[in-house]
């Protein structure tokens, strides 16, 4: 074995290791979506990360690998690539050679694995505003979509022909990419859904709902911090990056400090401003500080990517706060955490990229404070306002399509009785809702004392009622239409 071919087996290990963790990723959106959610939509909002995996997974194989990574023609190669759809055995096993001679470092195959799992977390994004109150045939028909937009944005930031590559944009692993476009997305979403019923008053003041388990929400957060090691690192493509062997691990480290003070500015920020130490405030700080250390991991020192995570962890806590004022219903904070983390991320380049980590990665100039001037600053200004009118632009217009011919939104009885018992037939937590041998309500547990039952365990086989049943109002004026 060469030298040569002892470096591509390194990397193609590191890549599919990486692949592995990002796609590990899909379960701590489960858990935190679904913690931050109510218990009667817990197994749609969960279940629904496998079923947009496994979506974005089959579109991207058969076309968005090509448009994002594939060989392009003439002029049109700097927008979208133009070969590579459908690939199969030669394509994926070729290294540097048509129709994917982008990848040099790893096979087609192990480049397709990577990238696939990066559209998957960017499509999961895109469910976290929209969620407790969209049709499942949404995923479908929105998730095939998105898939495509998504892959055009990737081949113009991250192919070697793309415009904004070849302009020098630095966007290392997909704060624009990745994160703003999902919440691009997922802001279109919302805004066409409209709130959830009781959400905002009368008066338009908002309500507070909160999310049913917060173990669950903080071990998703915890196992989104673990798989970002996969995420930014995996990024080099490599186990050489320039003249740097091992890079990926710099990589992850200011990958984690970021996080780390994106968490701590999270819970302090939520102290001022809400006059609580808020754990939801503090999981989305270490979200924030991940998602806007993402662009710049392979740029900045750590020092500035301790400064990054700080400034997105406060970010965080009043871009929530922004969106409820607008009147907008985000249950899982995605545009403020994904979308505006991602804007600061990106922006974050063109101030604090390093001379030295510039030339290691070969991608744009240093940033204002190395003395680049706005330069770098410029061109990742013209990135964000690409990316954000193409991505928002044709989202809301296939969602605003979707919306008149067939409705998006479920009916009030289906979104007020709950997604899980509607759409599916099932229920997260059956034993709440309805007779299960052996479970909460049956004689098997008589000894549990449950304050506000009923007296009665057992009435004819049905199991006692926890709690008094509460009429749910249902305002008409609080209810968008679908018209």
């Amino acid at each position: 074995m060469t030298n040569s071919q002892l470096a591509i087996a390194a990397s193609t290990v590191w890549v599919v290791v990486a692949a592995m963790l990002v796609m590990f990723m899909q379960a701590g959106f489960a858990f935190l979506e679904a913690g931050l959610t109510r218990m009667k939509n817990a197994a749609h909002i969960a279940g629904k990360n496998v079923l947009i995996f496994g979506i974005s997974s089959v579109v991207y194989w058969a076309v968005g690998f090509g448009i994002a990574f594939g060989d392009g023609h003439g002029g049109l190669s700097r927008f979208i690539g133009t070969s590579g759809f459908f690939p199969s055995i030669e394509a994926l096993v070729s290294v540097g050679s048509k129709p994917f001679s982008f990848f040099t470092t790893v096979p087609g195959a192990a480049g397709y694995l990577f990238e696939v799992v990066f559209a998957g977390v960017s499509l999961a994004i895109v469910w976290g505003s929209m969620a407790e109150r969209a049709k499942l045939w949404v995923y479908f028909a929105f998730g095939v979509v998105f898939t495509l937009i998504y892959s055009v944005t990737s081949h113009w930031i991250w192919h070697a022909n793309g415009w904004l590559f070849k302009r020098g944009m630095q966007d290392f692993a997909g704060s624009t990419v990745v994160h703003y476009q999902g919440a691009l997305a997922a802001l279109a979403g919302a805004i066409l859904l409209g709130p959830r019923i009781g959400k905002f008053g009368t008066d338009g003041r908002a309500n507070a709902i909160p999310g049913h388990n917060m173990p669950f929400a903080v071990l998703g957060t915890l196992i989104l911090w673990f798989g970002w090691f996969g995420f930014n690192p995996g990024s080099t493509l490599n186990v050489i990056t320039g003249d740097k062997v091992g890079f990926f691990g710099y990589v992850a480290v200011t990958t984690n400090l970021a996080a780390a003070a994106g968490g701590v500015s999270g819970i302090l920020t939520a102290w001022l401003v809400l006059k609580k130490p808020d754990v939801s405030m503090m999981l989305n700080g270490v979200l924030a500080g991940l998602v806007a250390i993402t662009a710049a991991s392979g740029f900045v020192a750590p020092w500035a990517a301790i400064v990054i995570g700080i400034v997105a962890g406060m970010i965080a806590v009043v871009g929530v706060l922004f969106i409820e004022r607008l009147g907008i219903d985000d249950p899982i904070g995605a545009v403020s955490v994904h979308g505006m983390s991602g804007v600061w991320g990106t922006l974050a380049c063109g101030l604090f990229a390093a001379p030295s980590l510039v030339g290691i990665t070969a991608t744009g100039t240093k940033g204002l404070f190395y003395g680049g001037g706005f330069h770098q600053l410029g061109v990742q200004a013209l990135g964000l306002v690409a990316v954000g009118a193409w991505t928002f632009s044709a989202c809301f217009a296939v969602l605003w399509a979707l919306k008149k011919v067939w409705g998006i939104r479920v009916s009030p009885q289906v979104e007020t009785e709950g997604l899980d018992v509607h759409e599916h037939g099932m229920w997260g937590y059956p034993e709440f809702y309805i007779p299960v041998p052996g479970g909460y309500g049956t004689e098997s547990h008589s000894h549990i004392v449950i304050p506000g039952a009923h007296a009665s365990v057992m009435t004819q086989g049905a199991p006692a009622v926890l709690s008094e049943s509460v009429a749910l109002p249902i305002p008409s004026e609080v209810h968008p239409s679908e018209e």
